[in-house]
């Protein structure tokens, strides 16, 4: 937390300092643009291939689906406001994850329509493109809140043991290394570390304008709202539905409302892709060499 009371006396030219203007971290001129016209054509006349529930809080579960590249899936608001978790993996490597720190300095705090899902080092390459939002009218609210954050973390037994001393075995990172270990087969110590920081789903979040804290608030999502993805790699996908409901007040706990969600996995019926000779991107080009050679 910063002191409101600064121990160390501000220097004769600290408001010229202050003012000095930002610059973007990561200027995104020379990345690679999705090509969306692309995908809407792909997704034209598309057909559902499965749909699967993601159940509630009472549940206790989390669940994972696969996608093929160059597939569409879809996580849906079903019957009421609800927040859910993801977490992705290039399916026959899940050392390649979603790196949602390099996203959000790339793309931002909250991300919409054409928005890419990077993996980790030392492939960087994206892992799936958003390709509609319903809820994009939404923007940036009076306290700077948007939907759909890179932000937070994930709910998780640690920080709720830290702060509260409580065992919350049904936060979205326990309920995503159940479901992974159920899907690989590996014991939950081998699988902890590939659960890993989340998209937050549906989310409504931002910072404090004074303190600067992470902060939520419910979420505007309504039944039949969604968010829709581009597989650009073979997908590995798992999704909690957070034990905070619509994250109106509180997360760790068995305490507010929830809902269950659904995931839509849906597969093109016509040839664009395969016109244009697509195919997933390639991982990242860097030579791994580090200065040291070969």
């Amino acid at each position: 937390m910063k002191s409101k009371t600064p121990d160390f006396p501000a220097p004769l030219d600290a408001e010229k300092r202050k003012a000095t203007p930002p610059d973007v971290c990561y200027p995104v001129d020379q990345l690679k643009v999705a090509p969306l016209e692309l995908y809407f054509r792909a997704r034209k006349n598309f057909e559902l291939v499965e749909s699967l529930e993601v159940p509630a809080r009472e549940a206790r579960e989390a669940r994972t689906f696969e996608i093929p590249a160059g597939h569409f899936f879809r996580i849906v608001c079903v019957d009421g406001p609800q927040v859910g978790d993801l977490n992705l993996w290039q399916a026959e490597n899940l050392q390649e994850r979603f790196y949602s720190g390099k996203t959000r300095a790339l793309h931002g705090t909250h991300l919409s329509t054409g928005d890419r899902f990077w993996s980790g080092f030392p492939y960087l390459r994206p892992l799936a493109t958003i390709t509609a939002n319903t809820l994009d009218w939404y923007g940036f609210d009076e306290f700077g809140a948007g939907v759909h954050d890179v932000i937070g973390t994930r709910c998780d037994p640690y920080t709720s043991f830290l702060l509260n001393q409580t065992q919350y075995h049904h936060c979205c990172h326990s309920n995503l290394i159940r479901s992974l270990a159920q899907k690989t087969g590996l014991s939950k110590a081998e699988i902890e570390a590939d659960v890993h920081d989340v998209l937050n789903v549906f989310m409504c979040t931002g910072f404090l304008q004074d303190t600067h804290q992470y902060f939520m608030k419910a979420s505007p999502v309504r039944s039949g709202d969604y968010l829709e993805f581009f597989a650009e790699v073979h997908l590995l996908g798992a999704l909690s539905a957070c034990p905070g409901g619509d994250c109106g007040s509180e997360h760790s706990s068995d305490s507010s409302t929830c809902y269950s969600l659904r995931v839509e996995h849906y597969r093109p019926t016509n040839d664009e892709l395969t016109k244009v000779g697509w195919s997933s991107p390639s991982i990242n080009g860097y030579d791994r060499t580090h200065g040291m050679g070969n």
